[in-house]
């Protein structure tokens, strides 16, 4: 889902009141803003463009997936965190926090890959109420047949439109965001994606 964020400060009555009460200022606190501080106008134009290049290049590597090897974006990524899973298994509550996805989201998702037979699900021994989802042969033979398009994808709409400093900046700044919240994922090679 995209959120964005609503300059509504700067516009409240035409005029922006900062915190320091002097008017013009696009960081403007305002009762449509319920007194929060607006963005400024680099930091808007920063959050917009991040949003919006996640948007773009997620699309167009679901699309390349999709035509190409019949797989979406969602079921790959599920289909990656098994295969560099210890014994290519995970319990459901991990493998939703390393999709992103609520755990109801992941339970229809991993329905859909277990009715293909590129999943498996089996209880787990020690704690009746919990259930891992598990890579099957098939699934990580669709998996390696769908890597080398969505690799591709990622080095064309990403990779080969930043010089080799920018990586390493973007790089930076990215993980740096990613830590700076509340992280329920403990995997730091969630990103790594190389299937033998």
């Amino acid at each position: 889902m995209e959120h964005t964020a609503v300059d509504l400060g700067s516009t409240h009555s035409g005029v922006g009141v900062d915190e320091r009460g002097g008017a013009g200022s696009t960081a403007a606190a305002s009762p449509a803003t319920g007194g929060a501080r607006s963005l400024e106008p680099g930091e808007m134009r920063a959050w917009r463009a991040f949003l919006e290049a996640h948007a773009v290049v997620t699309r167009r590597l679901e699309a390349e997936l999709v035509t190409q090897a019949n797989l979406p974006l969602a079921h790959y990524d599920v289909l990656v965190q098994l295969a560099f899973a210890p014994e290519g298994r995970l319990r459901m509550h991990e493998l939703a926090a390393r999709v992103l996805l609520s755990r109801s989201g992941v339970t229809r998702l991993v329905d859909r890959l277990e009715s293909e037979g590129l999943v498996r699900r089996a209880t787990c021994a020690s704690d009746a109420r919990g259930a891992f989802a598990s890579l099957t042969d098939a699934g990580l033979a669709r998996l390696r047949d769908a890597t080398p398009v969505h690799l591709d994808g990622v080095r064309r709409h990403f990779a080969d439109l930043l010089r080799p400093a920018e990586i390493d900046q973007l790089a930076t700044v990215l993980e740096r965001l990613a830590a700076g919240g509340e992280r329920e994922r403990s995997d730091p090679d969630r990103g790594a994606e190389r299937i033998d």
